[in-house]
């Protein structure tokens, strides 16, 4: 028994998937273009320089959410889909998906679970675990809860994930990762078998250093 998990966003997305969500809503004129391009250029400093305070970065992102009914964000995101989503899958992220078919495999990723759950059905990636966004009588509250899937968060959060399922780490034969960020080295550290995919330069460094796979291909 072997257990896969994958990264989201640019690894079998070219793009990221909560970038182009708030981008997509802005384009519809729903939220500000001038606040969203410059509090995301801070968030996207800091995600790079390693120091992004993930419960600041959620409430931003999330905010949005709690400002409209379901039903319409819902309408919203077929289209997201439709239009963003889709042109970043590449047929080489679905031929990786499908080559561990047979493997107990789940999409962890940091973004929400309202942006990322469609995507995950899409890519027929059967376990999500993601930043789940509250929802309160049928509505989005704009935060988050539980444990954020971020960094040493994806660990716990895989963790129990696997607890639930009556398994461990040490149930499999092989576990692997792929990530392209070095944010994610702590679920990277955690697997027999961590594959950087496009990655970053810190991860790359680390990666090449650690005798890790590395893949670079078209996502």
């Amino acid at each position: 028994m072997q257990l896969t998990l994958f990264d989201l966003d640019n690894t079998l997305l070219s793009g990221d998937s909560d970038y182009e969500w708030t981008r997509f809503l802005v384009d519809k004129g729903i939220l500000d273009e001038s606040f969203f391009e410059k509090r995301s250029a801070v968030f996207f400093e800091q995600y790079k320089a390693g120091t992004l305070n993930i419960d600041e970065f959620l409430e931003f992102q999330l905010r949005p959410l709690s400002e409209s009914p379901r039903a319409e964000l819902l309408v919203w995101h077929a289209e997201f889909m439709e239009t963003r989503i889709r042109p970043m899958i590449g047929p080489t992220a679905r031929v990786l998906v499908e080559q561990h078919r047979g493997d107990v495999c789940a999409l962890v990723t940091a973004t929400n679970t309202f942006v990322t759950g469609p995507i995950c059905r899409e890519l027929k990636i059967p376990h999500l675990i993601a930043t789940i966004a509250g929802i309160e009588n049928g509505r989005f509250t704009g935060k988050a809860r539980g444990t954020a899937a971020f960094r040493e968060g994806k660990v716990l959060r895989v963790e129990s994930w696997l607890e639930s399922l009556g398994l461990t780490f040490a149930d499999f034969e092989r576990t692997r990762f792929y990530s392209d960020s070095f944010n994610d080295l702590p679920l990277l550290s955690a697997v027999s078998d961590p594959i950087a995919v496009n990655p970053d330069a810190t991860l790359r460094a680390h990666a090449t250093t650690s005798g890790w796979t590395i893949l670079d291909f078209e996502t």
